[in-house]
């Protein structure tokens, strides 16, 4: 697993999703956090993290992260009675679905990872800190990748809509059989 020496910084969107009951589809966290560190805070405020269709956290551009989820799914039905029932048992936290990118859009992670490390170096050599990091290093990797991170950043979100509308089927079908 990689872990670039940053400071912590819990996101606000992790705390929203440890306090509201939604279902999030994603490919992983952001390439660019401290990801055992992510998990961790995710399983400590009991937020399921379901990997859809693998057994490993996507690595956001990366569809390998070398971290197991806590559940595997292989059918959008099959994450939707999961949801349904953590939600029915009165948790009101969120569930994360996480769907590695396609393969043929994936960057690797020995490949990715020297990238982000020299985005990582240059925004600290110039300064850059708290909600600038973000667009500087999604430029940086833009430019250093020559496009492919913005193509692959495309088709993981192309992926997840397409998973998340099955997701969302799923759970009207059982709202539907509950009523």
């Amino acid at each position: 697993p990689s872990s670039f020496s940053l400071p912590l910084d819990i996101s606000a969107d992790l705390l929203e999703l440890a306090s509201t009951p939604v279902a999030v589809v994603c490919a992983g966290a952001k390439a660019i956090l401290d990801l055992p560190a992510t998990l961790e805070f995710l399983e400590t405020h009991s937020v399921p993290v379901l990997g859809y269709r693998t057994d490993e956290f996507p690595a956001f551009y990366s569809r390998a992260s070398g971290l197991r989820v806590q559940a595997r799914v292989d059918s959008a039905r099959d994450a939707a009675k999961i949801i349904h029932t953590h939600w029915e048992l009165g948790n009101r936290s969120g569930v994360l679905v996480c769907v590695p990118i396609p393969r043929e859009d994936e960057i690797p992670r020995e490949v990715i990872e020297p990238f982000i490390r020299r985005a990582l170096n240059e925004a600290d050599g110039q300064k850059i800190v708290g909600s600038a990091v973000t667009p500087f290093l999604l430029k940086r990797l833009a430019e250093i990748t020559e496009g492919k991170s913005v193509r692959a950043n495309i088709a993981l979100l192309k992926n997840n809509v397409a998973v998340a509308a099955e997701i969302v089927k799923a759970l009207a079908r059982l709202d539907e059989q509950s009523a």
